[in-house]
This record gives C-alpha cells, sequence and structure tokens, in this order.
C-alpha cells in the first residue's frame, strides 16, 4: 500500500479519522491561545525589541511562538519540559521513583508523569516571574502594580498548565506526541511572516550563502528521516513446544532497535536547557551592579557566538539521546519478555547474557544515532559560521526544520502503525 493510499484509510476509517481531528482543533485552540496579549503592554515596542534580539527570537520558537506578543501561554510547553525532565534525572539517583518508571510498568509511569504534571506549577509561576522581570529591565515593558504583578503570575502560570493539559489531551485522545505536536503548531504558524520576511529583506549579494542554507535544508530533511527510519535488527528465535498433538513455536523474527530511539525529545530537552544560561545572563545584565552587569553581558555575548551556541547544542543533543534511551528503554526487561515467551537470541544465552548483548548493541548504534542527530542539530551553525551571514533567523529555521521533520515522521509511524492495526482486525 502506496503512502497515498495509506492517507486515503486514514480519512476513510471513522476513528482514525476523528483522533486527527481532534488534534487539528486542540492545535486551533492553541493559536487561539497564543493570539490573546496579557494586559499592559505596548506590542509594537515588543515586536521591536523581538526583532532586535537574538536570543528571545530562538526563545520564541521553541516555546511555538508564544513569546513575541507575550500571550496568556507566554511560556509555552517549557515549564512542563522542564518538570519532566528534573523527575526523570530524579528517577537515576532515587532507586524508588526508578523501580516506580521501570518495574511498575503503565501505572508507575502514569504516577512519576503525575509528579511532573504537580512541578509544572511552580516552576510556571517562576519563570513567569523571572521572565516579567527581565522584559521589564529590557525595556520591553512597563511598570507593573502589585496587584497587576499577581494577576499576571496568575495569567501565565494558567496558561503554561493549560497547555500542558492539551498536550496531554493530544498524547491520551489523539496520535502522536501531545509537546512535540504543540510546538510543531507553533513552528508551522510562523512559516508564512518568515517567508514574507525572507521575500522583504532579499539580497542578491547574498545568493550563494542562500543557497547553500537551501542544500543545508535539503540534508537536513533527508538525514532525519534517514536516522528516523534506520534499525538494526536482531535476529531472535522461539522454541517449540508441544501442547498436545500440537507443536508451537520454531519460527524466527527480529527485534528492531532504531538509530535513535529517543527520536525528537533531545532537540527539545535540549534547547530547554539551553536557553536557561543565556535567559539568567540577560536578565542579570539589567541589574545594577556593573560588575555584574558586565560579566553578564560577557557571557550572553558569548553564548551568542554561532561556533559555542553550536557546540553546547551538539553536545547536550548527544548527551541527551543516551539519557532519554536509558531511561525509556530497558534491556533487561526486553530479554526477561524474550525469555517469557519462549524467544532467544541465536548464540546467546537467555536472560542475563541477552541483556548484555541488547545493552552492547544498543550502545553501539546508538553512539553513531546520537552523534548524526547531534551534527544535524548544528549544520545550520556551521553553515553560519562559513557564510558569516549574521541573519539568526536561518539557524532558528534549521533548528524549527528538524523539529518539523522529526515530529511529521514519528507522527506518521503512530499513523501507520494505527492502520496496520485496523488491517489486522478486519482480517
Amino acid at each position: 500500500m502506496s503512502w497515498f493510499q495509506k492517507l486515503i484509510a486514514v480519512f476513510k476509517n471513522k476513528q482514525l479519522r476523528n483522533k486527527i481531528l481532534f488534534v487539528l482543533g486542540i492545535m486551533v485552540v492553541f493559536r487561539l491561545a497564543a493570539a490573546i496579549p496579557i494586559p499592559g503592554i505596548d506590542l509594537e515596542n515588543l515586536k521591536r525589541f523581538f526583532s532586535q534580539n537574538q536570543f528571545f527570537g530562538l526563545m520564541n520558537v521553541f516555546v511555538g511562538g508564544t513569546l513575541d506578543n507575550l500571550s496568556i501561554v507566554m511560556l509555552g510547553l517549557g515549564p512542563y519540559i522542564t518538570g519532566v525532565i528534573i523527575i526523570q534525572l530524579l528517577t537515576m539517583v532515587f532507586p524508588q521513583l526508578e523501580k516506580m518508571f521501570k518495574e511498575e510498568g503503565a501505572a508507575g509511569r502514569q504516577k512519576v508523569n503525575q509528579y511532573g504534571r504537580l512541578l509544572t506549577v511552580p516552576l510556571a509561576a517562576l519563570q513567569a516571574y523571572s521572565m516579567i522581570v527581565l522584559f521589564q529591565r529590557q525595556g520591553a515593558l512597563g511598570h507593573f502594580t502589585s496587584w497587576q504583578m499577581v494577576i499576571t503570575l496568575i495569567t501565565v502560570a494558567g496558561g503554561a498548565v493549560f497547555l500542558m493539559w492539551l498536550g496531554e489531551l493530544i498524547s491520551e485522545k489523539g496520535i502522536g506526541n501531545g509537546v512535540s505536536l504543540l510546538i510543531f503548531a507553533g513552528i508551522v504558524s510562523s512559516v508564512p511572516a518568515d517567508i514574507r520576511q525572507v521575500i522583504l529583506s532579499w539580497d542578491p549579494a547574498n545568493l550563494p550563502s542562500y543557497l547553500l542554507f537551501l542544500v543545508a535544508s535539503l540534508v537536513i530533511i533527508f538525514g532525519v528521516v534517514l536516522i528516523t527510519e534506520a534499525r538494526r535488527n536482531i535476529l531472535v528465535s522461539y522454541a517449540k513446544r508441544i501442547r498436545g498433538n500440537r507443536i508451537y513455536g520454531g519460527s524466527s523474527t527480529y527485534l528492531p532497535i532504531n538509530l535513535n530511539p529517543a527520536g525528537v525529545i533531545p532537540i527539545i530537552f535540549a534547547m530547554s536547557i539551553l536557553l536557561f544560561p543565556g535567559m539568567i545572563a540577560s536578565f542579570l545584565a539589567a541589574g545594577g551592579n556593573n560588575w555584574l552587569t558586565g560579566a553578564a553581558k560577557a557571557t550572553a555575548d558569548f553564548l551568542q557566538n554561532v561556533w559555542v551556541h553550536g557546540s553546547l547544542y551538539f553536545i547536550l543533543v548527544f548527551l541527551f539521546t543516551f539519557f532519554y534511551t536509558a531511561v525509556t528503554f530497558d534491556p533487561k526487561s526486553i530479554a526477561s519478555n524474550l525469555q517469557k515467551m519462549g524467544g532467544f537470541v541465536p548464540g546467546i544465552r537467555p536472560g542475563e547474557k541477552t541483556a548484555q548483548f541488547l545493552h552492547k548493541i544498543l550502545y553501539r548504534i546508538l553512539f553513531l544515532g546520537a552523534g548524526s542527530l547531534g551534527l544535524i542539530a548544528v549544520m545550520p551553525s556551521i553553515v553560519q559560521g562559513i557564510t558569516n551571514v549574521q541573519t539568526f533567523r536561518f539557524l532558528v529555521g534549521g533548528t524549527s526544520l528538524l523539529i518539523l521533520v522529526s515530529v511529521v515522521l514519528e507522527t506518521w509511524r503512530q499513523i501507520k502503525a494505527q492502520i496496520e492495526m485496523r488491517e489486522y482486525e478486519n482480517y
């Protein structure tokens, strides 16, 4: 069945069609909320501030285009992602959390995710206060009274919790990862404005550089598709079992291990962590202490350097690919399940030896997958450094393109799985 036939099959199936329409409806709600600004701001002054600040342009992309007008959902899914990162890091520190996450199955993961949701509320309030004070010190916002500040904090923190709820709804009742799809919706919504800006600022002298960025974009698309679809198949055989007069088993199949099992999550995690040092430096740069202001400005300039930003981005993507895979992929559990079902890897003893073998294979291919994903993530930074074109939107566009392609592939894979499952049910 071709992809076009599969697309037709999706809309012919009522249940799948309703799921897709539900996701699109949630995206519309998200974009409507992103268009509602908090009270008491000057939008023209704010847009001028964002056009002149590279760091906040990148932050605006990460939160889904909700920051440039200081909407009620200006924090995006940042507090929720940060809360999930903290809880997952704690699972590696506290054995009880690790046991709950890995050994108690879906119920344990649901409890751990609930802790992340609860942590989102104080993180959202703290980030909302920091962002408002930061924008006030940067001159993008006027002075707020105490009552205005309280109302704004409640509104912005509530907006972050509202987006978290929308993302959970998509993951539960729709198709795909809710967090990734909401970020995808924010990026797509800014594409027409970005195209218009490129047309208005067209400079024929930079044509070779523009062509180089176009080639880099095509390479990113090809690389993301290759890394997402590539997998290592491990042969698994099943022992023959005799029940009565019948013989069961004796067949062979493959256990696929993706080159990048973490998908787009390392990119999102890396971006969320990478934004914090720059935000803190910008916050301190507007303070009254001359020494602290000078040090903060020097730090902010250092972090905005193309090569420094690219290097840190590569390292974080690489590390988070290993970290997220270590949290979600458990070779011991897979080896135990294979043994219970009578399966084994030819030449490898079942149980602990199989777990060690899977662990060895996983981290061999994961090293290649994480390195390739990190290289693709920093490619726009490399091209910008070579061409010396100081147009930050291309760097942002590279990160956006990476997220877009990864989310589309991940969602399409889930749609195909739903189609195949319904084909088996009909059979």
